[in-house]
């Protein structure tokens, strides 16, 4: 498992590259958390643990790359995607 966080406005994008169960490639991950404004600290806003449908990519760094352009797009989105 590889992991990577980064802010984006009032959210904390937390992305994983998950190893395959057979070692077959690695499943993009995203988990979405307000940070600020929430008044009660950080909450869940959204999460995807088998983005592209569990697609496994050939490495970790593709897999992570595609979970953390999928999570800046759905801070900048915002709409229904976000519960909160």
């Amino acid at each position: 498992m590889v992991l990577d966080e980064r802010d984006e406005g009032d959210y904390r994008i937390c992305a994983g590259a998950l190893g395959g169960e057979l070692g077959e490639g690695y499943v993009a991950a995203v988990v979405i958390c307000r940070i600020r404004g929430t008044g009660s600290g950080p909450r869940e806003a959204f999460r995807n643990e088998a983005l592209a449908g569990g697609y496994r990519w050939p490495s970790p760094e593709t897999a992570l790359c595609y979970a953390i352009g999928k999570g800046v797009e759905a801070v900048r989105m915002g709409g229904p995607r976000l519960a909160c």
